[in-house]
């Protein structure tokens, strides 16, 4: 089950950049159950209730409507802290949840004034491919990428829902709430986010127990645009392993634990995959936990095992 966030449109997304290849990838591998959020879309306009609780219980009616008692989530941005609370709220219902480019306090997401200013924004110039707009979510817009973001505006709802629904995003602050999710978590955040700074990302990540960070490159916000291949692949090697994972690390961590068995330091395996040091530390930490490892010794040794298996 997919929130991708702030406002949708259940026909209308699938031509917005690369969602709809996103979408049809996924597809491949699960059943996708989307839905348009209250006062989005194909739902009803009209007296929807729009707070963060009506959000929630709108995802759960629509899971409950397909027939759905357990699923898989996906969250993104503000739809990641949706997923994150039904996974709270709910464990029984939720076999794994993957969030991208979510931060659990949306008052970090900028100071207040500009918070407000962005909402005025919003219910000022909705519609009109406001380039500020445009650019806290997609990373130097070409003038199609412009043009179709507006088109999704348009369609997708009236200036005072996204205005609304922005300012519910803004107000929601979940942390304590993450604490409860037993749920196993992957946390997926492009480094360079200009829309939601990856320590936010990181943060999540360190307040919900035994969660996986996986850093991505980018700037953009949203995971359907630039390297969205990089987000799909790496929530379908999360979402694709069992309940236990055990020792399956991802291809990117097994590159890492191999140069740590190399006597590389992280800032030698930094400059030598042109990533930051930061990125590597985290990996690093990543793979200690996955394989229930306390030194770069063990790692190295489970490595070299694994190299010996494979050429047997």
């Amino acid at each position: 089950m997919c929130d991708s966030g702030w406002i949708t449109h259940l026909r209308e997304q699938l031509d917005l950049l690369s969602f709809g290849r996103f979408v049809e990838r996924l597809a491949q591998h699960f059943t996708v159950i989307r839905f348009d959020k209250p006062g989005c879309g194909l739902s009803d306009r009209d007296g929807a209730d729009l707070s963060f609780d009506g959000q929630v219980a709108a995802a759960l009616a629509v899971a409950d409507a397909v027939g759905t008692r357990r699923f898989r989530l996906f969250g993104a941005s503000q739809g990641g802290q949706i997923a994150a609370a039904i996974a709270a709220r709910c464990p029984e219902r939720v076999e794994a949840l993957v969030v991208y480019g979510m931060c659990a306090d949306g008052r970090e997401l900028a100071p207040l004034d500009v918070r407000k200013s962005v909402v005025a924004l919003v219910r000022a110039h909705w519609g009109m491919g406001l380039q500020a707009l445009a650019n806290a979510f997609v990373t130097d817009p070409t003038a199609d990428e412009m043009a179709a973001f507006t088109r999704f505006q348009r369609t997708s709802a009236s200036a005072a829902v996204a205005a609304q629904l922005l300012e519910v995003y803004y107000d929601t602050d979940i942390r304590a709430l993450l604490p409860a999710v037993r749920t196993p978590t992957a946390v997926l955040h492009r480094e360079g986010d200009r829309g939601t700074r990856f320590e936010l990302g990181r943060a999540v990540a360190a307040s919900i127990p035994g969660a996986t960070l996986i850093p991505l490159p980018g700037s953009s916000h949203l995971y359907y645009h630039g390297d969205w291949e990089a987000v799909l692949d790496a929530a379908l090697t999360f979402l694709g392993q069992p309940a236990r994972r055990g020792q399956r690390l991802t291809d990117r961590e097994f590159e890492i634990a191999e140069l740590v068995t190399e006597g590389l330091t992280n800032h030698a395996i930094a400059g030598r995959l042109s990533v930051a040091p930061r990125t590597i530390e985290t990996h690093v930490e990543n793979i200690r936990r996955k394989l229930r490892m306390s030194s770069r010794a063990q790692i190295a040794a489970w490595t070299t095992e694994q190299r010996l298996r494979r050429h047997r």
